[in-house]
């Protein structure tokens, strides 16, 4: 059922884009190039995602900072091959002013429903704002940018409830906190588990990792970039796309490994046990810390700190479940009572709760929320049956395990772009996939994804969903992704005036 809020006629747009990380500014900014009328409703008070919510100690990108970045926007002056996160939200505050983005966004904007309009042809949305109040907005397009990586997710710990010492996701790290002199817990050893012990252990009287499954993690090889080298790339700016190009072609070679030949993960597992060798002295430990399941099931961590740090004398690792948790710390299987005074919980997010939450209804009252839920086709992570002008980024399969998610947002950004203006071209009102071409493409995705490492690697990773497919990585190439999505089969969509 949807809202139906008794306002005043609503205020049109050409589009309303849900959320202003990465893949909303990217929309807005092609959008305005188009000459759209564009409103970005942003539930929080300032622009950034992952990066303005993510501020824990250590945060930082797992991809090279020149390749991290708009294509259309390079940045000479990222202080390090790896940028940390407070570089990386300064960057897209500088690319909001640098194209007039602010002034498009609606902040304190929480997206309540939004629902399509049979009768107009347009989508109505409704939104709470700050002062509690609801207000709803009718435009042509809607463009969903909600993020996958953005709802944190707890384990369930009976008596988790009852802990009375500082307790805290790192999504939602409370600025200010501090480990120096406390005993500090971390559950989790993850991607953000893997940049945040070695900061905490460095100040922590006492840490102790709650390891739930070990993880493979490389070398990182972070480094600063010089002044001179960031001077050298902004009088030539050719020499900057030539770094860029060199680190793509790299990292995509590794989707070899994780879709089409598992067997490459073997020499990489081997730089892996080299890397684990020479940072852990202690047998036992090493034991504890290597993984039983193939390299690449589970996203690989870099770090040149995580490993040593696990080997200080005030860290210790606890590899026994947890299985009750109290007013002072946690009880493990084995009886060991641990006193605590912060718990951090890295323990990742919940990819598809973001989408689900939209609460998107369109034609014959179709919801997303159920598509997610019986696990949702979608064509190329952008359309989706039933739902006409609503656009999705970084949907399902969009996610990627080898490079920058960014390369496959710009593809979609573009194929959004092109759907709409041929959608205008034609004079026709409505652009749609045409949900016989879907169950194919779905098809193809869990044939390719049957003999990846993600599935076949003997893991269990938030990649999959409940059913084990895999609704969260594209199985192939950025450049394969890209051919396919930047010359739009016509024919695969519909294009009706009603």
């Amino acid at each position: 059922m949807t809202i139906q809020p008794d306002l005043q006629p609503a205020v049109q747009h050409d589009m309303v884009v849900i959320g202003a990380g990465f893949s909303g500014i990217a929309m807005t900014i092609a959008a305005k190039a188009a000459g759209r009328d564009v409103l970005v409703l942003e539930k929080a008070d300032e622009i950034g995602g992952t990066w303005r919510d993510n501020r824990y100690p250590g945060v930082a990108c797992d991809v090279e900072s020149h390749l991290y970045s708009y294509s259309f926007e390079l940045n000479p002056d990222w202080s390090r091959a790896y940028a940390p996160g407070d570089e990386i939200q300064d960057y897209l505050l500088y690319v909001v002013e640098q194209y007039d983005v602010r002034r498009h966004v609606q902040f304190g904007a929480a997206v309540q429903q939004a629902w399509f309009e049979e009768q107009t042809s347009r989508w109505e949305v409704a939104y709470s704002t700050p002062d509690g109040g609801l207000e709803t907005v009718t435009c042509r397009d809607l463009v969903l940018a909600v993020g996958s990586l953005h709802v944190p997710t707890a384990p369930a710990i009976p008596g988790l409830d009852a802990f009375q010492g500082e307790l805290m996701h790192t999504a939602t790290w409370v600025p200010g906190t501090t480990a120096t002199g406390k005993r500090v817990g971390v559950i989790g050893t993850g991607a953000s588990a893997v940049q945040v012990i070695p900061e905490l252990a460095a100040d922590a009287a006492a840490l102790t990792v709650f390891q739930r499954t070990p993880t493979w993690v490389m070398p990182k090889n972070d480094h600063e970039i010089s002044e001179a080298t960031s001077e050298r790339y902004e009088r030539r700016p050719a020499l900057m796309k030539a770094r860029r190009a060199k680190i793509r072609a790299a990292n995509e070679t590794r989707a070899l490994g994780f879709v089409k030949q598992p067997a490459l993960m073997k020499a990489v597992r081997l730089r892996a046990m080299h890397h684990l060798r020479s940072s852990v002295d202690d047998e036992e430990l090493r034991a504890q810390l290597t993984p039983a399941y193939t390299l690449g099931c589970k996203r690989i961590p870099l770090s040149d700190n995580y490993l040593t740090a696990l080997s200080r004398r005030n860290v210790k690792l606890a590899t026994e479940p947890i299985i009750d948790a109290g007013p002072n710390g946690l009880v493990t299987a084995d009886g060991v009572e641990h006193p605590l005074d912060l718990l951090v919980l890295a323990t990742g997010f919940d990819p598809s709760a973001a989408w689900k939450s939209v609460n998107v209804f369109g034609a014959k009252h179709a919801s997303l929320t159920q598509r997610w839920e019986e696990g949702i086709d979608s064509y190329y992570g952008v359309t989706v049956p039933d739902f006409p002008n609503m656009f999705m980024l970084l949907g399902p399969n969009a996610e990627l395990g080898h490079t920058s998610v960014l390369l496959m947002m710009e593809a979609q950004v573009e194929l959004v772009v092109k759907l709409l203006a041929e959608r205008d071209r034609r004079g026709a009102k409505l652009v749609s996939v045409r949900p016989e071409v879907v169950p194919a493409h779905m098809a193809q995705i869990d044939e390719r994804s049957a003999d990846t490492v993600w599935q076949r690697g003997g893991c269990s990773s938030w990649y999959l969903d409940k059913g084990g497919r895999n609704r969260t990585l594209w199985p192939g190439t950025v450049a394969e992704f890209e051919r396919r999505v930047r010359n739009p089969e016509w024919v695969d969509y519909e294009f009706t005036s009603r």
